[in-house]
Order: structure tokens, then C-alpha cells, then sequence
């Protein structure tokens, strides 16, 4: 861990294990105090390396979207043709689903319990994600190698991709990358042109 602090460290451990908890018992069921004894940390350190309830939430919700935005940024960068693209932002998108599942179930059920700023962030990051689909998609029309589709078909291949959170196991017959594999085999045959 060279280069990082015990600050960073502990912090990312409270993270986790408010992540744990949220998506078991959800946020609004979650106490501070049931963190704390989590992570055995009195009130006062709980508060240090957090903030609030909230701002841990704001963290969890942001921190994988965040993670997938500049994914997406450096797949599109690296001059594949538009299938791959595509392919690539979905093998990465389940492996982190597989890799982050509390985090992504925190994020998908509770992001709403944010307010002001912290819930603006998160729905301006969640669309910049969808917003590199669309790229990818509208450059395989412009390429001709994909048919034009309705705006909302991104929200369909991410509800599709997404909601994998709910029952995939990655220690299951298929890697996340297989069944990334396997949706997108389906949506590119359907889209091709």
C-alpha cells in the first residue's frame, strides 16, 4: 500500500463495511452506532473518517460510477471499432458489478435517500456513463456498422447489464466477462446493420 495513509486506509474500510451493511439491511436501516461496532471504531473516529451517514452513502454511490466513467473514457480512446466498444464497456461494467456487488446494491437501491449537491453528482455521473453508450452506439451508425436505435435503448442494454447485481454469481458457470459476452452477442445481432 505503499504511497497510502492510514487515513485512506481505515476510511476505505469503513466504506466497505457501510456498504455491506446498507445494501443488507438498507440505508435508512443501517444505525451509526451498528457501523461503528462494524468496523470497531468509537462515534468520534466513525465521524472522522466519514463525515456523515450520508456522506458515506455520497461515497458508495459515486465511487464505482466514477470508476466505470473513466472505463468508458479510456475504451473509447483506444480506436477499437464500435462492437468492441461497446463489448469492452460491458465485460468491464459486470466485472465490476461482480467485483462491487454491496456497492452496486447500495448504489441502485438508496442513491435516492441523497439530497442537494450529493444527489445531483451522482444522477450527472450516472448519465455521463450512459451518455459514452450512446457515443459508441451513434458511432456505429455513423460507421455503418450499426442500425440507427431510439434514444432509450441505453437505458435498456445498462437496465439489462445493471440489474445482474440481483443474481449473478461470478464464482457461477460464466465469468462476468462471458455474460457480458453473451447480452452483448444477443444486442449486436439485434442492432447490427
Amino acid at each position: 500500500m505503499t504511497g497510502t495513509t492510514y487515513y485512506e486506509v481505515n476510511r476505505e474500510r469503513v466504506i466497505a463495511a457501510a456498504a455491506e451493511l446498507f445494501a443488507r439491511n438498507g440505508y435508512h436501516g443501517t444505525g451509526m452506532a451498528e457501523l461503528g461496532r462494524a468496523v470497531e471504531l468509537g462515534r468520534g473516529a466513525l465521524y472522522r473518517y466519514i463525515g456523515s451517514k450520508e456522506a458515506v452513502l455520497y461515497a458508495i454511490s459515486k465511487d464505482q460510477v466514477d470508476k466505470m466513467n473513466r472505463y468508458a473514457e479510456e475504451v473509447l480512446d483506444r480506436g477499437l471499432e464500435p462492437r468492441e466498444v461497446l463489448r469492452e464497456m460491458a465485460r468491464g461494467l459486470l466485472r465490476n458489478i461482480a467485483d462491487h456487488r454491496a456497492e452496486w446494491a447500495v448504489f441502485f437501491r438508496e442513491y435516492n435517500a441523497l439530497t442537494g449537491e450529493r444527489r445531483d453528482e451522482v444522477i450527472a455521473a450516472r448519465e455521463r456513463y450512459e451518455g459514452y453508450w450512446r457515443q459508441a452506439l451513434d458511432r456505429g451508425v455513423r460507421e455503418g456498422t450499426l442500425r440507427p436505435t431510439p434514444r432509450l435503448l441505453v437505458k435498456g442494454i445498462l437496465g439489462m447489464l445493471n440489474y445482474t447485481y440481483l443474481w449473478f454469481t461470478p464464482d457461477g458457470e460464466l465469468t462476468p466477462e462471458e455474460l457480458a459476452d453473451l447480452f452483448l452477442d444477443a444486442l449486436i445481432d439485434g442492432i447490427h446493420s
